[in-house]
């Protein structure tokens, strides 16, 4: 199959268009992208969660590749069988297998797996399409999700600001494990997903892509507007692009703090922090602040040199 490419992506359709997804979804987005960088030689596994159930009703599929479910809790085990049975018949080169998860899938459910795999070393890239929610089943709080968000296990009232835990710094744990690459990504440039695609297929070890996904059900914002907040989460800091390689941290688009734009403005247009006053969106930016400076801290460093 001859793949295309036109302005930097190519033109291969790995995930049709006929899904269920929400309108405005862009995890759906992500999944095309992905599939579109990683070509036809691509073996898909899918946790359970909103991307598997709006792709695969029976009978129609939008996998335009060989696609497998696994239950919530075990897409990395999955994967490294298949990533083990293929070496076993000679198979394995030139074919990538990756792995789709939601945050409850990466984050929770399936972090033992996850984190098995990474540690045994197979060869495969997991991707969590991070848009901090139990979206599929009704909006419960994973621990991906953002501070003081509203969810329907944590429900923003008079006696409650909403989730009050931080979100899990799962790139870190991640790069704990030594593998080799990390990367974070969102949707509001699918260059740069392209890019860190093909970098991550092309090492020979477990890789990680985290990429934030807006969600319109969950978060509570206008449908056009998703890749609008998702460049504002990059804009505000709140969510950093970056690349861990053997252990040293390196900005892809860093944000000074003096050119960064205010946590309100990202938080505002999403009805999952309405209930918000101005002492919290006060902690919230002193929040973001800290986590962003600390990467600056580790930038550039052998953070994790103990495990290269």
């Amino acid at each position: 199959m001859v793949v295309l490419t036109i302005n930097g992506l190519e033109e291969f359709e790995g995930f049709a268009s006929g899904h269920n997804a929400c309108s405005g979804c862009l995890e759906a987005l992500v999944l095309r992208h992905v599939i579109k960088a990683s070509g036809p030689n691509t073996i898909a596994v899918s946790a359970t969660g909103c991307m598997e159930v709006i792709s695969t009703g029976f009978p129609q599929t939008s996998w335009q590749i060989p696609w497998i479910h696994s239950a919530f809790e075990n897409a990395s085990a999955v994967a490294s069988g298949i990533d083990a049975a293929l070496k076993a018949l000679g198979k394995r080169e030139n074919v990538n297998i990756i792995v789709f998860g939601g945050d409850g899938a990466t984050f929770d459910i399936g972090f033992q797996s996850l984190s098995g795999a990474m540690e045994r070393g197979h060869k495969f890239l997991y991707i969590v399409t991070d848009n901090e929610a139990y979206a599929n089943t009704g909006v419960q709080r994973s621990s991906a999700t953002f501070p003081f968000a509203n969810t329907t296990t944590t429900p923003a009232g008079k006696k409650s600001s909403g989730k009050l835990e931080p979100k899990k710094p799962l790139d870190l744990i991640m790069a704990a494990h030594g593998i080799p690459y990390i990367a974070t990504a969102t949707p509001a440039n699918a260059l740069d997903i392209s890019r860190k695609v093909k970098k991550a297929l092309s090492i020979n070890a477990p890789t990680l892509l985290h990429v934030l996904s807006p969600c319109v059900k969950s978060w509570g914002y206008a449908g056009p507007n998703g890749v609008d907040l998702a460049r504002l989460a990059i804009q505000t800091r709140v969510f950093p692009l970056m690349e861990i390689e053997k252990g040293v941290l390196t900005f892809t688009q860093k944000v000074e703090k003096q050119n960064a734009r205010p946590v309100e403005e990202y938080l505002m247009p999403q009805n999952r922090f309405k209930h918000l006053t101005p002492d919290l969106t006060r902690k919230i930016q002193e929040y973001v602040n800290a986590r962003y400076e600390f990467l600056e801290s580790i930038e550039g460093k052998k953070a994790f040199d103990v495990l290269y």
